[in-house]
């Protein structure tokens, strides 16, 4: 048996536990690529984007986990998988010990109403030819919630009232072109909670912004959580940000998990020289600190051609001939912590 198999077995006795909400089993999502005729005679293969390559982890009841990575690493992949926005090409998503892979269409549309997302850019994600109203109130009518008038306007207005757009009437008749990029994440974040879901993926939603609103958005986010139970799969490739806002971190690279464990001790005591390289990249507020900066030689590769081993050696100042060689299992370096590298725990100490 595999080392994904025998996780995925593993895995599908622990999503009966109750405090677990989001459970993630050996996932995959590849995109096949068309390559045209000549290409394809030359390959002889399809070929594909292994955007998501087997990812596994769980998020519990109230928790905020966050994926951070290069872009381009999957982190806004596995959020759409998880929310079937994207189907999985293969693995298991369970939603409060919910199979998804068994639902039918309607049954996934219910679903939805208590697993919601913001986008990235608010300037695209909200229609500008309707109005504050319309956009809010617009979940509602989708998932046909019986409301009257009067009531959906009230429902609206609460939503608006609960993400600090006060008074909520003087927004109501207003188009997204009369707000500023905080209001319109704000909008965005209002949409998402009008159906009271019980889960939201936060899809890099302060990374176009300016830095003055981006603390506002992070607060609000962990007010709602408080207020509303929410909980949060937060993408985003800021290790700033991340350490801010997380309870737990997992690093991605290549459509895989390279390291995942509570936020101070990623952010503080990173294992993984893929985590080392991008929390030693973050400047510091202090200007007498002086970092060592773990250099990264190169480009990612193309998830088209995935490197043989462990897909992170040909960046990889560490990297031996087993790296090339044999991909890295999982190791608990402690009861939740864990790192996808041969030499975890093993390598030279980093001032970071």
């Amino acid at each position: 048996m595999t080392t994904d198999e025998s996780r995925v077995l593993q895995g599908s006795e622990e999503v009966k536990d109750g405090n677990t909400l989001i459970a993630v089993r050996n996932m995959r999502k590849w995109f096949a690529v068309n390559t045209g005729f000549l290409s394809s005679m030359l390959y002889r293969q399809e070929l594909f984007v292994k955007a998501v390559d087997g990812v596994t982890f769980d998020i519990k009841k109230g928790e905020i986990l966050v994926l951070a990575g290069e872009s381009g690493c999957g982190k806004t992949t596995t959020g759409r998988c998880i929310l079937h926005l994207e189907v999985p090409t293969d693995g298991e998503v369970f939603y409060a010990g919910q199979n998804l892979a068994t639902l039918d269409r309607n049954e996934i549309k219910n679903l939805r109403k208590r697993m919601q997302i913001t986008f990235q850019d608010p300037y695209e994600s909200l229609n500008p030819k309707q109005s504050i109203f319309s956009i809010v109130q617009e979940p509602l009518m989708v998932h046909k919630i019986p409301l009257m008038p009067s009531q959906r306007r009230q429902r609206v207005l609460e939503a608006l009232e609960s993400v600090a757009l006060t008074p909520a009437e003087d927004y109501i008749d207003r188009y997204p072109h009369e707000l500023s990029g905080g209001q319109r994440q704000r909008i965005s974040v209002a949409r998402a909670l009008i159906l009271h879901p019980e889960f939201m993926v936060a899809d890099e939603p302060v990374s176009m912004l300016d830095v003055s609103i981006r603390a506002e958005i992070l607060n609000l986010l962990l007010t709602l959580r408080e207020e509303l139970g929410l909980t949060y799969l937060f993408i985003t490739h800021d290790l700033a940000v991340a350490t801010y806002i997380a309870d737990r971190i997992g690093i991605m690279y290549l459509g895989r998990i390279m390291e995942l464990g509570p936020a101070h001790d990623v952010a503080f005591s990173p294992l993984h020289p893929y985590t080392r390289a991008l929390i030693s990249a973050v400047p510091s507020g202090d200007p007498t600190i002086k970092r060592r900066i773990e250099s990264l030689k190169g480009e990612p590769p193309s998830p088209i051609n995935v490197p043989s081993g462990c897909r992170f050696h040909p960046r990889c100042p560490y990297a031996q001939e087993i790296c090339v060689r044999e991909i890295p299992e999982d190791r608990n370096i402690s009861d939740a912590h864990i790192v996808a590298c041969h030499f975890a725990g093993e390598l030279p100490e980093v001032q970071l």
